[in-house]
């Protein structure tokens, strides 16, 4: 098997931004998808991490996802434009006093309306209506390459960086 490099960059934050993102456009809705079916969240993560390679909610068995999405503590919230699902956000909270931003993204058709930077805000707003001590994610070389520059116009900071082997 060839394996390619891949650079991941963790980014975190250790108190919420002091930034307002306005929508870009009306009929924007965000909905927690609480104990989402597994086909359902297959499509969403197929939808938006197809183009960048995102594989490890793949290898996972129904039964395995399952565990994982319908932990209380684990959050899914689907980003809809005019009633569509445009993209979303996942959150573990399963660490005390910390969040990771599992996957954040849009759907193809929906990239480049300014929807990114509003979603992202909301997202972050919602990780810190939790207080927790830290906001946390990682991102690589296969994400979008306006990704790395957009968490860190949101106010991350970058903490660690390290090339990984990874299968094409």
């Amino acid at each position: 098997m060839n394996l390619a490099d891949v650079t991941v960059y963790y980014l975190e934050m250790h108190a919420p931004p002091r930034r307002a993102v306005p929508p870009p456009r009306d009929g924007l809705q965000v909905l927690h998808a609480r104990r989402p079916p597994v086909p359902y969240y297959r499509y969403l993560y197929d939808a938006v991490g197809a183009d960048y390679q995102w594989l490890s909610k793949r290898k996972l068995s129904d039964e395995e996802l399952a565990a994982v999405i319908h932990d209380p503590r684990v959050e899914i919230h689907v980003l809809h434009v005019e009633g569509s699902p445009a993209g979303f956000a996942e959150f573990d909270r399963r660490q005390p006093d910390e969040i990771e931003m599992v996957q954040f993204g849009l759907t193809r058709d929906f990239i480049g309306q300014g929807l990114g930077k509003w979603f992202l805000q909301w997202t972050i707003d919602k990780a810190w209506s939790y207080q927790p001590r830290r906001f946390w994610l990682h991102t690589c070389t296969l994400d979008h390459p306006a990704a790395l520059p957009n968490y860190k116009q949101a106010g991350f900071r970058q903490y660690k960086q390290e090339t990984i082997q990874r299968e094409p």
